[in-house]
């Protein structure tokens, strides 16, 4: 026995110095958004496959977008504005799988201070976001897009870290809310003053558009690709775990992170199980890139940014990776 168990801990050994390690930067703090990676490395599926994954937090979009173009790291949480903005500035960052199968922001508002119908009574109001976020951006072309003027909603640049102060406190008519993201804490903070948050979603007026995905940057993808694919199945597999048993995605999530609130992070578990689905993907399964999607997208970044077509869509994705 003693023999056996010896033998046990040298095979232990050596499959950990085996282990191929990466990093996956989730663009953000903890939350339900990278569910999938998270229990791909809890249950010890990346390890079956060598993988060890270090799982980090991210600054942000275009941070995390440049970081990975630079080689800080082989995987991202990287949303496909900061992905274009990266290409369009001479990047090499690609999405290869999909995680917010829809465009999953809109404009939030207290729903006890204001009835909000249509685009039409949001007219004159103001929208706070931060001083380099894409909403400032967005929101313009949003608008034109559905027939109003640019400045039909007025926007304010504030510290990010009083937005949902400013909404819930009066200060500020609107703000931008993601599901599976921020919404959650949105809705728990303006619940702490028994107040409610509603939303209107870009989606519903227009903008068909990809959110995040995994993204890569060609370097990988070309040298290392069976490392892509690895990564990508345990991540896919993560998800339709948490899918079936989104209580249990909760716990790992505050295992891993004990500074989660576990209701936030099932509120957002279970949003990203609504939105990783696609039903006009058909059968390709979770992560598929639709070409119609993604070139719906990358047209709206382009006008929103003005890059009078500097990308092409073919250049900023692939799906060859989750085969």
């Amino acid at each position: 026995m003693k023999r056996l168990l010896m033998l046990l801990a040298t095979a232990a050994a050596f499959q950990a110095q085996g282990q191929e390690k990466v990093t996956y930067n989730m663009s953000w703090l903890p939350q339900g958004s990278s569910i999938g990676v998270m229990l791909a490395q809890e249950r010890g599926w990346y390890r079956e496959s060598g993988l060890d994954v270090n799982i980090v937090r991210g600054f942000g979009g275009n941070r995390t977008a440049n970081e990975l173009d630079q080689g800080q790291f082989e995987f991202g949480y990287v949303d496909p504005i900061s992905l274009i903005l990266n290409r369009s500035n001479g990047g090499k960052i690609k999405l290869v799988g999909v995680i917010n199968s829809r465009w999953p922001a809109a404009i939030c508002w207290i729903s006890d201070r204001r009835q909000v119908k249509s685009l039409d009574d949001l007219r004159g109001k103001q929208l706070g976001g931060g001083s380099a976020s894409p909403v400032h951006n967005v929101v313009p072309a949003w608008l034109e897009m559905n027939g109003k003027p640019r400045d039909f909603i007025r926007l304010l640049r504030l510290d990010p870290a009083v937005i949902s102060s400013s909404l819930v406190e009066g200060k500020i008519d609107l703000v931008e809310c993601w599901k599976a993201s921020d919404r959650a804490v949105m809705q728990r903070t303006a619940a702490a003053s028994n107040l409610k948050v509603a939303w209107i979603d870009y989606a519903d007026y227009g903008l068909n558009a990809y959110g995040s995905g995994f993204a890569a940057s060609e370097a990988t993808i070309n040298g290392k690709p069976e490392l892509v694919r690895r990564f990508l199945r345990g991540a896919y597999r993560g998800f339709q775990e948490a899918i079936a048993n989104p209580e249990q995605g909760a716990d790992t999530l505050v295992k891993l992170f004990p500074i989660v609130e576990r209701g936030l992070a099932l509120q957002q578990i279970r949003e990203i199980g609504e939105l990783i689905q696609d039903p006009g993907a058909g059968q390709p399964g979770l992560g598929y890139i639709r070409d119609d999607r993604i070139r719906s997208t990358l047209g709206f970044v382009d006008k929103a940014y003005d890059l009078k077509g500097k990308v092409r869509a073919e250049d900023i994705y692939t799906n060859q990776l989750l085969k």
